[in-house]
């Protein structure tokens, strides 16, 4: 799809093309160089070290995913499922760990390496069952990668129907992670098992689960399409609904008129948005990142200009460490101006919608680059008398 997507006479400076081809600019110049050195002495084996280096140096498993999110049973680490909030379960089928296009920003990266100690997949749903068996309080479950939909619908049937089919005492929503509506549409109209997919999401629906698709939209012109808009009706048809998310990405979507293109066009196709995300801390976040002040001024005047149909996103949010931190503001309180700040989701339920404040900083890119307001030594999450016990220890069975 992306000879339609892409300005093919101004491709230099095209959106599109930027989010599927690298640019010099997203390596930076001390590894440009470096790798260039060695790709002009045709070094293999330091190419390698190198590449492998760098890869190893963009914080590749962010937010403690590793650290503090993959459960265990009977002390064995599920390396291809994430249980990071109390409600929700991420699972990565391992063979949908491959995408329909390798979007120059993606967080998930490092599912694309090659490397296998960075991989997560899961290829035993009788894992997946056993655990949830475990954790009534589950009620979502996120199949993610990669993307799930680059898996034929009979591997997909494998993973999903025995969930729907067994007795959980909680699970209550399905969600599919998926990038297939920009760059694959035909997944749901021509693939020779797209009637084979849509009746696979009725029989979700059917069973009582809800169904959503989350699907991932960076520019308004990816929901232009004849495909995209068909594909998304089709999907709309077997009472799944669509729920749209992206970050908020310099030299893509920086521009609040993009924004509210966005939204609107979403909601005309029946479609909900759902999130605006700050670009994470891994990868090319120096050339995709936007200090958080600006992007809190860009969601405000995008947000500003569209109906309570679009109002349903939320942002703009940063998934660290602690759970889904959102800006909610820039005010100035007893004289001082300060960030204010909450979160949307978190490890602990009971930090949820706790109102805490920064001090006022344009350059910063990330919670890990603001301070405390009013002189506190440390955010309410930092106390050191806390730990995320009380969560690994649920986690273990």
């Amino acid at each position: 799809m992306v000879e339609k997507l892409i300005d093919w006479r101004n491709y230099h400076e095209d959106p599109l093309f930027l989010l599927n081809f690298p640019q010099k600019e997203m390596l930076l110049p001390h590894h440009f160089d470096e790798l260039g050195d060695a790709v002009r002495k045709d070094d293999r084996e330091r190419i390698k070290s190198i590449v492998r280096d760098i890869h190893f140096s963009m914080n590749p498993h962010p937010a403690g995913q590793l650290k503090y999110n993959v459960p265990t049973i009977d002390g064995v680490k599920l390396k291809g499922i994430q249980h990071k909030y109390h409600e929700t379960v991420l699972v990565f089928p391992k063979r949908g760990q491959t995408c329909h296009a390798y979007c120059t920003f993606c967080f998930r990266w490092p599912q694309f390496t090659g490397y296998s100690e960075l991989k997560m997949g899961l290829s035993d749903i009788k894992v997946l069952l056993e655990y949830l068996k475990c954790h009534p309080e589950v009620t979502d479950i996120l199949f993610t990668g990669g993307d799930p939909l680059v898996i034929k619908t009979k591997g997909l049937e494998e993973f999903i129907l025995p969930v729907i089919e067994s007795e959980l005492p909680g699970l209550q929503n399905i969600r599919i992670g998926t990038r297939v509506l920009t760059y694959w549409p035909n997944r749901f109209l021509t693939d020779d098992d797209s009637a084979e997919l849509l009746h696979l999401f009725r029989r979700i629906v059917r069973s009582g689960k809800h169904l959503a698709i989350m699907a991932h939209f960076n520019h308004p012109r990816e929901l232009e399409t004849e495909e995209v808009q068909e594909a998304i009706a089709r999907i709309r048809e077997t009472g799944a609904e669509i729920r749209t998310q992206s970050p908020v990405l310099r030299n893509i979507n920086d521009d609040p008129d993009i924004w509210v293109q966005m939204w609107h066009r979403q909601v005309e196709l029946g479609c909900i948005p759902y999130y605006m995300f700050i670009v994470r801390d891994t990868g090319a976040q120096h050339y995709f990142g936007i200090p958080l002040v600006e992007a809190f001024e860009i969601f405000r005047d995008a947000y500003r200009r569209v109906s309570g149909l679009a109002r349903t996103v939320r942002g703009p949010s940063m998934s660290a460490t602690p759970g889904k931190v959102m800006i909610t503001g820039t005010p100035e309180i007893y004289g001082e101006k300060v960030i204010s700040l909450t979160m949307i989701q978190a490890r602990n339920p009971e930090w949820v919608l706790r109102p805490f404040f920064a001090n006022y900083d344009e350059d910063a890119l990330w919670i890990d680059d603001l301070s405390p307001a009013f002189g506190k030594d440390y955010f309410f999450f930092e106390d050191p008398d806390i730990e995320f016990e009380y969560f690994i220890k649920r986690l273990i069975r």
